[in-house]
C-alpha cells in the first residue's frame, strides 16, 4: 500500500516489543520454568545465613540478608505446613534430578517472589503507549495511535519502569540463570534441535530486514558459519499428520484450514495425531524462539548480542556447541533480554530528540486496495511469527498465520521428519517415568502455547465449549 511508517511509530513499536521481551522472559524463567530446576521444598532445609552469603556472592539484588531469607523461609514453611502449596503445588519435589543445594533453592524461591512484584510493574510499560497487556491497542496499519501520549511525563514514566526492570534483568535474572546453569551443565547436551529460523525484529531504520536489531536468518544442521538470509517464499505447511483435509504441502498464501469431517481423534496406525500443522522451511523443520534469534545474531556477529553470549559461555566454562540444548535455550532467553533491554534506552532518547525537534508524527493514512497480497514477518517473545493475506474486492479472501508454537510443536510431516519439540525429547534421560521432570524441562524451555497455535470456535453460534480431556 506504499505506507512508510513514521520514525516515532517505529520507535514506539520497538519500545513496546522490547517491553514485551523484558516482561515475558522474566515471567517465563521465574514463574513458568525455574521450578523445573529449583526444589522449593528443599529450601526449608537451608541456612538463611549461608543463603544470604550466597546471594551476596551471586547477585546485586537490592534485598537480602539473613533476616530477609529467614522471613521468606518462614512464609514458605507456612505454605507447606498448611498442605496448600498454592503456586508451588503440582510439582515433583524431592525428585532425584534436582541438583541445587538448599541454600540455592531458598535464594531462587525468594527471587521467584520478587519477580512477581517486578513483573507487575514491568507490565505497565505496555499501558503507557499500548493501552493494555497483552493485546496492545495502539499498533495499527500505518503506525501507532498514541500520539497524545508523547508527553514528558509519560515518556519519563516509561523510562523509569524500564530502568528498574533492566536493573532486575542484569542484577538478578542473569546471575540467577548463571547460578542455576552451573549445577546443570550436563543439560548443555540434552534437548537440542538441528535447524533454526528467525524472521528478526526491532528495525533501526525503515530498511527491513537489513536494519533489524535481532537479525533475520536461518541456520541448518547447527552450522553457524553457514547462516543465511531467511525468505518467506520457502515456507510451507504440511498436514499429513494433522487433523485437516488435504495432503499437499502449501505456502501460507495458498493455505487452507479445513478440519477433518469425521470425528478427529488419535487412532493408532492412521498417522494423524495433532491439531497443529507442520511448518517447514525448504522442507525442513525449524526451531524458532530466543535460541534461534540468539544463534542467528551470534552467527552474524551482532555487536550487542555477541559479547553477552561470549560472557555467558566463559562464565560457565562451556563451548558454543552447548547452546544447542535445553540449557542453551534457557540461557538465550536471558541473553536477548539483556541485549534488547540495553537498546531500549537509546530508542527512548531518539524519540525524545525527535519530539524536541517538532516531529510528533506517528501515523500515515492509507486506503485498502481493491485487491492485493501482503505479509508481515517479525519475531515476538515466543518466536518467529508470520502473517499472509489476500485481498479481493477490498475484503479478506484468505488469511493464514504461522505462529511460534506451530513451528516448535508441529507434528511430523509426510516424510516422517519430526517437529522440533519431538526431536528435542529424543534421548532425554528420565529418572522416574511416573514423574517425568526431565521432559518438562525441555518442553517448558520452548514456552509452548497451544492456544496460540489452535483456535476452536463454532462458526455459527460462536459458542465457547468446555472440553474435558481424558
Amino acid at each position: 500500500m506504499g505506507v512508510k511508517i513514521p520514525k516515532n511509530a517505529r520507535l514506539i513499536r520497538n519500545l513496546l516489543h522490547g517491553a514485551q521481551f523484558q516482561h515475558d522472559h522474566i515471567v517465563h524463567f521465574y514463574h513458568l520454568h525455574a521450578l523445573d530446576w529449583v526444589d522449593v521444598v528443599s529450601a526449608l532445609k537451608a541456612d538463611p545465613k549461608k543463603t544470604a552469603a550466597l546471594a551476596d556472592n551471586v547477585s546485586n539484588a537490592p534485598w537480602g540478608g539473613a533476616v530477609y531469607f529467614k522471613n521468606v523461609q518462614q512464609r514458605l514453611k507456612t505454605f507447606v505446613d498448611s498442605g496448600q502449596l498454592g503456586p508451588f503445588s503440582n510439582a515433583y519435589w524431592g525428585h532425584p534430578a534436582y541438583k541445587l543445594p538448599p541454600e540455592a533453592n531458598l535464594m531462587a524461591t525468594a527471587h521467584y517472589i520478587e519477580a512477581l512484584r517486578l513483573q507487575a510493574k514491568a507490565v505497565r510499560m505496555h499501558a503507557i503507549f499500548g493501552a493494555k497487556n497483552p493485546h496492545l491497542q495502539t499498533l495499527v496499519v500505518g503506525g501507532v495511535t498514541c500520539v497524545k501520549d508523547l508527553t514528558p511525563d509519560r515518556i519519563a514514566e516509561f523510562l523509569y519502569i524500564w530502568k528498574e526492570t533492566q536493573a532486575f534483568v542484569k542484577d538478578v535474572y542473569l546471575p540467577d540463570v548463571l547460578a542455576v546453569a552451573s549445577f546443570y551443565k550436563d543439560w548443555g547436551a540434552i534437548g537440542g534441535t538441528s535447524n533454526f529460523l528467525a524472521w528478526g525484529d526491532l528495525p533501526q531504520t525503515d530498511q527491513e530486514p537489513e536494519s533489524l536489531f535481532m537479525p533475520r536468518g536461518v541456520i541448518m544442521k547447527r552450522n553457524l558459519a553457514g547462516v543465511k538470509m531467511a525468505h518467506q517464499a520457502r515456507v510451507t505447511e504440511h498436514v499429513a499428520r494433522s487433523w485437516y483435509e488435504g495432503g499437499k504441502d502449501r505456502h501460507p498464501y495458498e493455505g487452507e484450514t479445513k478440519p477433518l469431517q469425521e470425528n478427529p481423534k488419535y487412532r493408532p496406525g492412521d498417522g494423524k495425531y495433532s491439531w497443529l500443522k507442520a511448518p517447514r522451511y525448504e522442507g525442513e523443520p525449524c526451531e524458532v524462539g530466543p535460541l534461534a534469534r540468539v544463534l542467528v545474531a551470534y552467527a552474524k556477529g551482532q555487536k550487542e548480542v555477541t559479547p553477552v553470549v561470549n560472557s555467558v559461555l566463559k562464565t560457565l566454562g562451556i563451548p558454543a556447541a552447548a547452546l544447542f540444548s535445553t540449557l542453551g535455550r534457557t540461557g538465550a532467553r536471558c541473553i536477548e533480554t539483556v541485549a534488547i533491554g540495553n537498546a531500549m534506552e537509546g530508542w527512548v532518547m531518539e524519540l525524545v530528540e525527535n519530539i524536541k525537534n517538532g516531529d510528533t508524527q506517528t501515523y500515515q493514512p492509507w486506503e485498502m486496495p481493491d485487491s492485493g497480497m501482503g505479509l508481515g514477518l517479525n519475531d515476538v517473545a515466543r518466536g518467529a511469527l508470520g502473517h499472509w493475506i489476500q485481498i479481493e474486492n477490498k475484503k479478506i479472501k484468505n488469511y493464514q498465520y504461522v505462529v511460534p508454537s506451530t513451528w516448535n510443536l508441529g507434528p511430523r510431516d509426510a516424510n516422517g521428519k519430526l517437529g522440533p519439540v519431538e526431536e528435542s525429547l529424543i534421548g532425554t534421560p528420565v529418572a522416574d517415568p511416573k514423574k517425568p521432570l526431565e521432559v518438562l524441562r525441555t518442553v517448558h524451555s520452548f514456552d509452548p502455547c497451544i492456544a496460540c497455535g489452535v483456535h476452536v470456535i463454532d462458526p455459527d453460534s460462536n459458542q465457547v465449549y468446555k472440553i474435558r480431556v481424558q
